[in-house]
């Protein structure tokens, strides 16, 4: 576990770590800069790399046994993003491996958790069609029995989707609007868009099944702007399909134009018509 800087999350779990660029929004990856860092220094889930082409030094997709269990370990309850330092949608990632994160989910069931993907078409036919696995029985799409970090046996969820996971896709530009139609198949408690990096306007966007949008410039060298009226278009959206709010970050650029400090998070120095950060209502799930 470890604590986290993002505003909507409280603390990042990563059973699998390592990921490749594969849209406009990887070009300046936090994660792929952290991992080359966290190899120099002899970190040791970040000592695969990955191909130089789309990923770097330590980035290569690793899974980690050893941190499926820490979610058992957490007393308190927690606002969890999961594979911050990966994408649990990455076709490196195994099912079975897969349905062990989502059987740890299941079974630490006092946190709620937040899976984000650019490749959220994997993700929907895993949690639609779930398998057999030789060790893994599923019911309904959902792992059903699985072992946890204190020895106790997970059972079948009482429902389906899972009510503590939130699940989302990024979207960047309105080239990949697509991921939102991928998403809204999906079964979820609360399906999510991160609009992060945000780089145009995104006209062709539907948020219908949508609960939650994540509004974000970009931040740190070499940050592409993003305009202010992209982000008010986008909010008239939402109010108008029902979906919550939440303004991360104003980025680089306009962090500067504002005094708002060098990624545009002090929200001090922003618009108050800006100042807007909701969260999401759980629809219920349907008993297994």
């Amino acid at each position: 576990m470890a604590d986290t800087k993002i505003q909507w999350s409280e603390v990042v779990w990563n059973p699998a770590t390592g990921c490749d660029r594969i849209s406009p929004g990887c070009d300046h990856c936090y994660a792929l800069t952290m991992a080359k860092r966290l190899k120099a220094m002899g970190q040791p889930k970040y000592q695969t790399n990955g191909d130089p082409r789309t990923s770097g030094p330590g980035f290569g997709v690793a899974m980690h046994e050893d941190a499926l269990d820490l979610p058992w370990r957490w007393r308190k309850p927690r606002m969890v993003f999961v594979n911050s330092m990966s994408d649990l949608g990455h076709a490196r990632i195994p099912r079975e491996f897969q349905a062990r994160v989502w059987a740890t989910m299941n079974g630490a069931s006092k946190h709620t958790y937040q899976v984000l993907s650019k490749r959220p078409e994997r993700l929907r036919r895993f949690l639609e069609a779930c398998a057999q696995w030789d060790g893994y029985i599923t019911h309904n799409g959902a792992p059903a029995v699985a072992c946890g970090g204190n020895g106790i046996i997970v059972g079948v969820p009482e429902r389906w989707p899972l009510p503590n996971v939130w699940v989302g896709t990024s979207i960047e530009s309105d080239d990949y609007t697509r991921r939102a139609d991928e998403l809204r198949a999906t079964p979820a408690a609360v399906r999510f868009l991160s609009l992060e990096p945000l780089l145009g306007p995104l006209p062709s966007l539907d948020l219908t099944g949508i609960d939650w949008v994540i509004i974000g410039g970009e931040s740190g060298g070499g940050a592409r702007p993003m305009d202010v009226g992209w982000v008010l278009d986008l909010m008239a959206q939402c109010r108008e399909a029902g979906a919550a709010v939440f303004i991360k970050q104003a980025g680089s650029v306009l962090g500067r134009a504002w005094g708002a400090g060098s990624h545009g998070e002090d929200w001090d120095f922003w618009p108050t018509y800006l100042r807007i950060r909701e969260f999401p209502q759980a629809r219920e799930a349907i008993p297994a």
